[in-house]
Parts: C-alpha cells; structure tokens; sequence
C-alpha cells in the first residue's frame, strides 16, 4: 500500500483512537489489539528513516502503548506517534466529560468548592446552573466535571468551527468532550466548550459582585413590598432600597458607566441615572447635592453626589434602583 495513503489513513483514525483509548470498556482493549497486532505500522516509514528516529531517541527511554516518556526524555515526534506511540492520558487532550457529584454542606461557598475540585467558578456555575451563588442550599447536590469548560446553548447558523472560534478552542475538543461522531449540530442544543469561560459580567451578576455600594449606611427599607411609610396604610411596591446616612454623605457611582440622565421631580427629588454595559442602569435619588452632568463617563466608586432629603422624602437617605434591560431588579442581590 502507498506510504502516503496509509498516512492518511492514519491521520484519519485519530479522532476515533483517542476516544477508544480513553473509554474504559472491552471495546477499548479490543480495537487496540487488533490495531497493535494486524496494522502494518512499521511499513509507513522506510526502514532507513526508523533506524534514524530510533537512533534519535534518548538512550535508557522507555516508549510504548500509554507509556509516554520518562523523566527527562524529549517529547513525541510526529513520526513517533505515528509509530504508534501514545501519551498518557493526564497530557492527552481532548477528553471526554464526565461527572461526579457533591452534596454542599455548612459553610460551602463556590469559591472553596472550586478550589477543592481544581476547578475555575465559571465552569461549576455553567454546568449547574446557578443563577445566584447566595442561594445554594446546603444539602443540595451539585455536579463535578471531569474538565473545566461552560455550557453553551447552540444558535441557529451555528457551526462547530464558529463556536470554537468564538471560544478559543477547537472543534475536535469540543466533539470529543460531547462525544460528538461528526459535525453535525442543531439549535438549542447544548454543547459543553472545553477551557472556556463566562462573561465576567454575568460571573459578577451571578456572584452578587456586580456593584459596589452607592454609599455608607444601612439599609433602612429594602426593595419589595411595603405599607406607605406617608401614614396612608396603603402597601405599596419600593422599587429599590433605601440606605440611611447622614446628610452629606458622598454618594459613588455603583458601577463604571455613562449619566444619561440628571433632574429633579416631586418624588425623587434630585437624581442622577447611569447607563453601564449590558442593559443595566441605576438611578440614585433625593439627593442634597448633584456632582455630575448629563453625558459625562464616570467610573466605580466615584463620587456623583451627597445625601439629601430632597423630594418626596421622610429624612436624609439614597433611593438606590438598579434595572436590567428596563426591568427592576433587587439591588441587594447584585451589591458587593
């Protein structure tokens, strides 16, 4: 047979070796057999070009099917593997996913879970879905993969070369990880993407870090429902929470953004509104002092106005609202 067709022969059972070699199963064992025993390895390279890769070997090594190399010897050649020289599995890549499981205990977080798994957030918070961080329950189980990587939910005109593109990594790992035989993929389909990380923005917003506090001092009525603090007996919905603080206070910009919007009206007083990345926006209220105008690019933490009680107000304090994409959002869950 010519040495170039039976190369790419070769080149072509990659895929499928790497997967059967890292499968524990009699089929595994049976498809190395044969493949050691009856394929012609060593008719790929004429005898003059072996004698040269072995003489070009370290001397004292040993090689053979999984060995790899010891200590100090140089790594595999091309030629070598195609000798049939395999690496160990802890260098190999890809890998297929699998999983154990973990049931959390008292004092759990996932940033410990993480560490005591060797494994980054992003990767324990994809693969279990969790949406807030603060609200793992102790008793709940959660998933350990074998890898770090993320869930990934597949669009239309996706391909595997795009996604992988798109996450830095390649479409072989990410067949291989799905047990993928072929590239073929369909929407709402869902892929794990080996190496891959989240977006620090949902990683904060899922962590409850996305932003800092606007100010010091407590909260005096959280976001939610609420009886009219006016004397009406009517519950009303707070759009946001209050935080008590003298008046004076600096008030700080929660998160890094642009003021959209300042002004004054019956109820809130003197406001500000920022509009920062991802659709979010906050609007900061009854206000003493306004230190910024409309347009200007401001950063985390600096400072946008004092404390007041400005507006439809009962004593000095910052009306703080957070939205997301024009919704309201509880400000406490996404507050450092």
């Amino acid at each position: 047979m010519d040495i170039d067709i039976k190369r790419r022969i070769i080149e072509g059972l990659r895929p499928l070796v790497l997967r059967l070699v890292y499968s524990d199963n009699l089929l595994r064992i049976l498809f190395i057999t044969i493949l050691v025993s009856y394929f012609p390895w060593g008719s790929l390279i004429p005898l003059g070009s072996r004698n040269e890769v072995l003489a070009q070997m370290p001397q004292g090594s040993e090689c053979g099917m999984g060995g790899g190399l010891f200590a100090g010897d140089s790594a595999l050649s091309e030629t070598q593997e195609l000798l049939g020289v395999f690496e160990s599995q802890d260098l190999s890549q890809p890998r297929m996913l699998t999983y154990t499981s973990y049931t959390l205990e008292s004092g759990d977080i996932i940033g410990n879970i993480a560490v005591q798994t060797g494994l980054n957030e992003d990767t324990l918070i994809s693969i279990n879905n969790i949406r807030n961080t603060r609200l793992m329950q102790i008793g709940q189980v959660i998933r350990i993969p074998n890898q770090d990587g993320i869930n990934y939910t597949v669009r239309a005109g996706d391909t595997l070369d795009s996604i992988a593109e798109r996450h830095q990594t390649s479409a072989m790992h990410i067949s291989t990880a799905n047990e993928l035989f072929g590239d073929a993929i369909r929407a709402d389909m869902v892929l794990f993407i080996p190496g891959a990380r989240m977006d620090w923005v949902n990683r904060q917003e899922i962590n409850g870090d996305l932003f800092i506090w606007p100010t010091s001092g407590r909260i005096s009525s959280p976001y939610g429902w609420r009886l009219d603090p006016f004397g009406s007996g009517r519950r009303e919905f707070h759009t946001g929470i209050d935080i008590g603080a003298p008046h004076g206070t600096p008030i700080l910009a929660a998160m890094s953004g642009r003021i959209t919007q300042v002004g004054y009206n019956t109820t809130f007083g003197n406001f500000i509104i920022i509009s920062h990345h991802s659709g979010y926006r906050t609007l900061y209220a009854h206000l003493s002092v306004v230190r910024v105008r409309a347009g200007a690019q401001v950063a985390t933490g600096q400072r946008i106005g004092d404390v007041g009680s400005t507006g439809l107000s009962t004593g000095p304090h910052l009306h703080f609202t957070v939205y997301k994409d024009g919704a309201l959002v509880n400000p406490r869950t996404l507050m450092r």
